[in-house]
Parts: C-alpha cells; sequence; structure tokens
C-alpha cells in the first residue's frame, strides 16, 4: 500500500504501524482508515492508528465487517467505546471515542468543526467599584430605593448571591449569628445559609430592619422570574457608571473569599490549574458546620 500522498513523516508512520495483539485484518483497516483521514501530523497519525485499530478489533470481535461504512457508524463507535465492552480505562476510551469521531468526519470530506473557546468567568469589581455603586445606592430618592440598591450590592459582592438566589429573601433571613452574620437563601436549586463578609454587615443590617418581613430586594411575589433587571435598570444617577452586573458582583465575592481561605496557594502547591475535578473531591469530605463557615468566610475583615 502506497502512501505516496501523504506528507512523509506521516506516511512512515502508517507504513511502519505493526499492532501487537491485532490481526493482520486489523492493522490494514487502521492503516487504511488512517491514510483516509489525512492527519497533519506523525503524533496525530499515530493518535489515529491506535483508535482505528481499536475500533478494527472490536468489529472483528463482534463479526462486523470491516469496511468504513459499516465502522464509522456513529453508534458502532459508540458501542466499541462503551465501559461495559472494552478494558479501556475511561481517559483513554474518551480520547479513543474523539479520534474516531475526528476521522468519521474527515472521511465524510466536511469542513473542520469550529473550535467555540470556553465560557470565562467575569471580571470581579475592585473595591473602588463596588464604593461608586454604594454610594449610587444612597444617592437613590427614596428610603426604599436606597435600602434594595444596597442590598443588591451587599448580598451580590457580600454574599455571593445571584438569580435565584435573591427571589425569597427577606429582612428576617438576615440574622447575627454564629460569630457573624449569615443570610438563608430559601429559593433556588441551592437552599443554604451563607456567611456575609463584614464590611457588609452594617448596610445589610440596616436593610434587613427596614424590611423586616419583607423581600430585601423588592416587589411582592417570589416567583417573579427576573428580579434584578428592573432594579439595575431603574437606579437614578451614576451616568459615569455601567450599569450594575450581578454576575460580577458575584465574581468578587469567590475571588474575595478564594483569597481568604488560600485557595490560589493550594493550587499553586498542587500544580492544579483547572478546578474540574476539585468538586469530586471536596464531595468526599465532612461538610462545615456554621461557625466554621462563619469563622473561614465571613469572619475576614
Amino acid at each position: 500500500m502506497a502512501y505516496s500522498d501523504l506528507p512523509e513523516p506521516v506516511a512512515e508512520v502508517i507504513e511502519r504501524f505493526t499492532p501487537r495483539t491485532a490481526s493482520g485484518a486489523v492493522a490494514r483497516f487502521a492503516k487504511e482508515l488512517t491514510a483516509a483521514a489525512r492527519p497533519e501530523s506523525a503524533n496525530r497519525a499515530k493518535a489515529f492508528l491506535f483508535a482505528a485499530s481499536r475500533l478494527g478489533a472490536f468489529c472483528e470481535s463482534v463479526g462486523l465487517e470491516l469496511c468504513c461504512e459499516v465502522a464509522l457508524h456513529p453508534s458502532v463507535i459508540e458501542r466499541c467505546c462503551c465501559p461495559g465492552v472494552t478494558t479501556m480505562s475511561a481517559p483513554t476510551r474518551r480520547t479513543v471515542r474523539t479520534n474516531l469521531r475526528a476521522i468519521a468526519h474527515a472521511r465524510a470530506g466536511a469542513p473542520p468543526p469550529i473550535l467555540l473557546g470556553r465560557e470565562r468567568a467575569k471580571r470581579p469589581y475592585t473595591s473602588g467599584e463596588i464604593a461608586s455603586y454604594l454610594a449610587l445606592a444612597d444617592a437613590q430618592p427614596t428610603e426604599a430605593r436606597r435600602h434594595r440598591a444596597g442590598t443588591l450590592v451587599c448580598l451580590g459582592a457580600g454574599a455571593g448571591l445571584v438569580g435565584a438566589d435573591l427571589k425569597a429573601v427577606t429582612g428576617t433571613d438576615v440574622c447575627s449569628r454564629s460569630g457573624g452574620m449569615v443570610v438563608e437563601v430559601r429559593a433556588g436549586r441551592r437552599p443554604r445559609v451563607v456567611p456575609v463578609l463584614p464590611r457588609y454587615h452594617g448596610r445589610l443590617s440596616a436593610a434587613a430592619a427596614f424590611a423586616g418581613g419583607r423581600l430585601l430586594i423588592g416587589g411582592t411575589s417570589t416567583s417573579r422570574r427576573n428580579v434584578t433587571t428592573p432594579l439595575t435598570a431603574s437606579l437614578a444617577g451614576g451616568r459615569d457608571l455601567p450599569r450594575l452586573e450581578i454576575a460580577r458582583l458575584r465574581a468578587t465575592w469567590l475571588t474575595e473569599v478564594a483569597e481568604a481561605i488560600g485557595l490560589r496557594g493550594f493550587m499553586e502547591a498542587a500544580g492544579i490549574t483547572c478546578s474540574q475535578r476539585l468538586g469530586d473531591l471536596v464531595a468526599r469530605l465532612p461538610a462545615p458546620d456554621e461557625h466554621e463557615m462563619v469563622g473561614l468566610v465571613g469572619g475576614r475583615r
């Protein structure tokens, strides 16, 4: 079999490919698939050859014909990489499936998929920006509007609440206990108790006393779909300030808490650059009680 139309390093890798445990038919099949996919580098060719040989071995074991139309069908690829069928590890299964899909895509002559960048975290506000928004809240024309605007900043940057978390928070949900101030979140997917950062205590306490049993952000119904946009859109004054963003308020809280608990130091020491698997590890740890959370999150000035 000649591969003269491929780059020399790629052709050489394909020619020399000899899987140790696969049959000659599987080896020829893997070479044909890889050549048809026209990998751009020798390393890519090696990855395709490995994936194609695993696919060929699977097809041979279940009596499927070693041809592209059969083997590269999506259902066959999924079955080949199914945990109950193969002894490959989970990371290997994912890599093989990705490469087999790439081979099928390339063989079909379709354009390569567009790479979509992941969504980045919102930029946190600086302390000066937070001070400006609190000053804007203080400049509102009525006491009720002043409290609602200030509360939005306090619950966002001081407790990390967003969206549905804010819907049902009343003045009585904010209280001083466990050595600090906490807010009880009753709505949303994760009801919980959240410690409030100390510098927001005074303003939030005053707003809670003013609201009493009423909703802190305003309105009369907890079934409202959007509780923040009408409030941020109606703020009077502050023409030199962009509209307040709830996601950036939460990012501000997350950043401050991460600094307080030494998250950057932990990740640097562990050599971790992405927190994707930290949730799995944290789930195995005992949950802290309220006093511990307030001491860790809400006790820093």
